[in-house]
C-alpha cells in the first residue's frame, strides 16, 4: 500500500462536513439557551405556555425582584435593574490532522557453496586402481521482513466568545418589561 494512498483515505470532507453541522447545531442551541435566559431576565417565564387552542402566550410577568415594601410598584425585572442576556458565537474553528506513516521492506539472500574434490589412485602389482570423490555442499537461505506502521491522530478546536444580545432584542424586549405609564391627569 502505498503512502500517498493513505493520505487520500483520510475523510476530510466528511470531517469538515460533521465539524460545520455540529457548530452550527450547537450554535443554534446556545441561541436558544440565550432567547430563554433573555425571556427570564424580563420577567416572563422562559418557556411559552400553551392554551388550549395549542397557541403560545404569555401567562405574564412573574419572575420579577421586588425592591422595597411596595410589592406593585417595587418590582423589578432583571433587565430592568440594567442586566443583559448573554449570547455566545463560535469563532476560529480549526481541524488539525497528524498522520506519521512507516513502512519498510528489507530483504536478504544468502547462497554459498563448498567443493571438496579427492581422488585416490595406486598400483600393486599388476593391479592399478583408482578412485574420485567429489563433493559439493550448497547452503541457501532467504528471508523478507516487510514492516508497516501508520499512526495518526487529529485535534478539532474552536473557540467560543460572548457577544451582545442584539439591539432590537434588547430593545423589545424592555418595552415588554416595561410598565405602561399611568395616563398623565390633565
Amino acid at each position: 500500500m502505498a503512502i500517498g494512498q493513505d493520505l487520500l483515505n483520510v475523510p476530510f470532507p466528511a470531517m469538515i462536513r460533521s465539524m460545520g453541522l455540529a457548530i452550527a447545531e450547537a450554535q443554534y442551541e446556545l441561541d436558544i439557551v440565550s432567547m430563554k435566559i433573555a425571556r427570564l431576565m424580563a420577567g416572563f417565564s422562559p418557556e411559552k405556555e400553551d392554551d388550549e387552542r395549542g397557541t403560545g402566550f404569555d401567562a405574564g410577568r412573574n419572575n420579577l425582584v421586588q425592591i422595597g415594601p411596595n410589592k406593585a410598584n417595587d418590582s423589578y425585572s432583571l433587565l430592568e435593574l440594567g442586566f443583559t442576556p448573554t449570547f455566545y458565537q463560535f469563532v476560529d474553528t480549526l481541524i488539525e490532522v497528524k498522520i506519521s506513516i512507516t513502512m519498510s521492506q528489507e530483504d536478504a539472500e544468502k547462497t554459498s557453496s563448498t567443493k571438496v574434490a579427492a581422488s585416490v589412485s595406486g598400483k600393486v602389482g599388476f593391479f592399478s586402481a583408482s578412485a574420485k570423490a567429489n563433493v559439493s555442499t550448497v547452503s541457501a537461505s532467504y528471508s523478507s521482513k516487510y514492516q508497516y506502521s501508520a499512526e495518526g491522530s487529529s485535534l478539532l478546536r474552536t473557540k467560543l466568545v460572548t457577544v451582545p444580545a442584539p439591539a432590537i432584542l434588547e430593545e423589545r424586549l424592555r418595552a415588554l418589561s416595561t410598565p405602561p405609564s399611568p395616563a398623565a391627569d390633565t
